[in-house]
């Protein structure tokens, strides 16, 4: 629950280091943590989970609820191709910062043996 508390508000999952991103950088994301070192960026292909979540971020929280408001007849075709441009053009660099947290929180959900402080305890119970 703490790394999930700390993915929301774009920490470090390890320490909760303020923050996952360069000073002065809205987009570029730190090599690894001030506070604890822990490596942030996993590696090339680092960008495609946080690319995935802010895709289906978009796709299914944004255009396909402005799709299926016209579809139901709610909204006329050229508003809904406008809501559409807009949602795919402006949210995602919105939900960029987020989407890292969120990737790194599920990363280490599923791989929390990869997580510094999960480790901790186990290296003292084992002496």
């Amino acid at each position: 629950m703490t790394v999930a508390a700390r993915a929301g508000r774009c920490r470090c999952p390890n320490c909760g280091y303020p923050t996952l991103f360069e000073e002065g950088h809205l987009f570029k994301v730190r090599e690894a943590c001030p506070g604890c070192g822990l490596r942030l960026q996993r590696g090339a292909g680092a960008f495609l989970g946080p690319f995935v979540i802010n895709y289906a971020f978009t796709a299914f929280g944004v255009v396909i609820p402005v799709l299926l408001l016209h579809v139901h007849g709610t909204l006329g075709s050229g508003l809904t191709l406008g809501l559409c441009a807009a949602g795919a053009l402006l949210v995602p660099p919105f939900f960029y910062r987020v989407s890292w947290g969120w990737w790194l929180a599920l990363y280490y959900f599923f791989l929390p043996d990869n997580l510094p402080a999960n480790l901790d305890g186990r290296e003292k119970d084992d002496e």
